[in-house]
């Protein structure tokens, strides 16, 4: 019903609201560097059922280029590039991801420790932490790496090294503003310990930033594992490193395939966990993204 002179309101299309949240899941980013990560988690775990070939058997010519039988090309000594890489996954991402989560404990504990206790503890804790920063990461890596002798297993406690500083200041920066608050204070006038203020209280709310904080250090830690691989220090023959076969084709120039391929196995991983760690940082810690994507 409607008088005659008096127009009817037009309905308009819904429109999201200026405040309204928006699912970081929903960012194209986030989408591809999630499925790049299942997708190498898939070829790692069937990595029998998918490689074509024995990553380590001599069965063809040497330096091939890509193309026919070998898809990727051979190495110098004959092994076939695919099959290596598609091996290598189960040696660069575990491992990296398990070197960022001694990283993450080492540094969560120590930094816990600074920011609680405050005092002497923050002293001796920030002086080591300044004391790693102080070498530029890669240095310091080789230096602990040659040290311990070279292995896979030592190159993870050598950037284990490298790597807990970060998070220890991260975690002692937020302890230090949460110490303070009003709920800890009660708590402590509830009679709870230290302990159980720590890990009941305040680690909700320092897990958002350290998890963030973790998703984007694995890609780091597969640039320096594959870095310390590549100087000798990582992986050893005749292990199917990404590293190590980047490393073989800075040696063998002309055939270019033997480091492109693998170099651009590393390049995924690391910006899709880039994606990944954007991502979470807008779902877990929606004040800083805001405040990043609000800087001029």
């Amino acid at each position: 019903m409607s008088a005659a002179g008096t127009s009817t309101p037009r309905r308009r299309p819904w429109r999201r609201a200026p405040g309204a949240a928006r699912s970081p899941w929903s960012r194209p980013l986030a989408v591809v560097g999630t499925t790049v990560i299942v997708l190498w988690v898939l070829v790692g775990v069937f990595a029998p059922l998918i490689a074509p070939h024995d990553p380590n058997a001599q069965d063809f010519a040497r330096l091939l280029p890509p193309g026919g039988e070998t898809v990727l090309g051979t190495d110098g000594l004959g092994r076939d590039i695919l099959s290596r890489i598609i091996y290598g996954t189960r040696i660069t991402l575990p491992l990296a991801v398990l070197l960022v989560v001694l990283a993450t404990a080492v540094g969560t504990v120590l930094g816990s420790i600074a920011g609680y206790f405050a005092g002497f503890a923050d002293t001796v804790v920030m002086r080591l932490a300044d004391l790693v920063f102080a070498f530029p990461g890669i240095i310091l890596a080789m230096a602990a790496a040659a040290a311990l002798g070279p292995g896979l297993r030592n190159a993870v406690l050598a950037l284990v090294v490298v790597m807990w500083p970060s998070y220890a200041r991260v975690v002692r920066s937020m302890l230090l503003g949460l110490r303070e608050a009003e709920f800890v204070s009660a708590t402590r006038l509830l009679g709870a310990s230290a302990r159980r203020t720590l890990v009941t209280d305040l680690r909700p709310n320092i897990a958002g930033p350290v998890l963030v904080l973790a998703a984007l250090e694995v890609g780091n830690a597969v640039l320096l594992l594959s870095g310390l691989s590549f100087l000798g220090l990582g992986a050893q023959p005749p292990d199917p490193e990404w590293g190590a076969m980047v490393s073989e084709g800075a040696r063998n120039f002309d055939a270019w395939w033997i480091g492109v391929f693998p170099g651009l196995a590393i390049l995924s991983v690391v910006l899709a966990f880039n994606f990944l760690g954007d991502t979470l940082r807008d779902a877990l810690d929606p004040r800083t993204a805001r405040a990043l994507r609000e800087t001029p």
